[in-house]
């Protein structure tokens, strides 16, 4: 729609993607918290590059096993919908040919007219 910001046109993918910043901040803050006591417990002093190293192989094993077979149902989905696969088209497609019947029954000499300037829009 023109007119209309980013923001608001793909609000729900921003919010998603604040609620995913959000989570994965959190796994790594609490991971965090976790391998220090950890360490503490060992008496290990603290290394910063182990701690990446653990944290993203436990992020990798979440994504591979939850988040990116959700991210293909929902997203792969949606993308194939909205790039106009038959699916999508068919609801449309019918509410279309509805509306240009009810034109030709409301007004059959100037429906056609009005049907044609409606598709060069």
């Amino acid at each position: 729609m023109p007119g209309r910001s980013v923001w608001s046109r793909y609000s729900y993918a921003w919010v998603t993607l604040g609620f995913f910043i959000i989570s994965v901040a959190g796994h790594w803050f609490f991971g965090w918290l976790a391998f220090v006591n950890e360490q503490q417990d060992h008496g290990v002093p603290l290394e910063t590059s182990e701690y990446v190293f653990q944290m993203l192989e436990a992020t990798f094993e979440n994504w591979q096993s939850e988040f990116l077979q959700l991210m293909w149902q929902v997203g792969g989905l949606a993308l194939l919908l909205y790039v106009g696969s038959p699916q999508s088209k068919e609801g449309s497609d019918r509410i279309e040919a509805k509306i240009d019947e009810i034109l030709k029954r409301v007004d059959p000499k100037g429906a056609e007219g009005v049907i044609n300037e409606l598709d060069e829009v």
